[in-house]
């Protein structure tokens, strides 16, 4: 998603604007109409909030940790329910 906002409202919205930012989301600033500067995370801020996440997601992991402390990685990823090819057909089924 692209925000477009004016330099006015940039100056009030700057800390949202700035995480809006470290989200991944587009932002440009505006000067009388015309696209002025675009707000862009560093890659430093990226791996500090890639990092932050990864510690939130073992904290909440908590009690179970010693439990399972000598699975691999790979044994916690969820595979998809369907295939692409299966939602679409779903959706047409549906639509029928």
């Amino acid at each position: 998603m692209t925000i477009h906002v004016n330099i006015g409202e940039a100056k009030t919205r700057l800390s949202e604007l700035l995480a809006a930012a470290a989200r991944g989301e587009e932002v440009i600033v505006n000067k009388a109409g015309v696209p002025f500067a675009t707000l862009v995370p560093t890659p430093e801020a990226m791996a500090m909030a890639r990092d932050s996440r990864a510690a939130k997601r073992r904290a909440a992991f908590g009690c179970l940790a010693e439990k399972y402390k000598d699975h691999p990685p790979e044994a916690f990823d969820v595979p998809l329910s369907m295939t692409n090819e299966d939602y679409q057909a779903r959706i047409a089924r549906k639509l029928k």
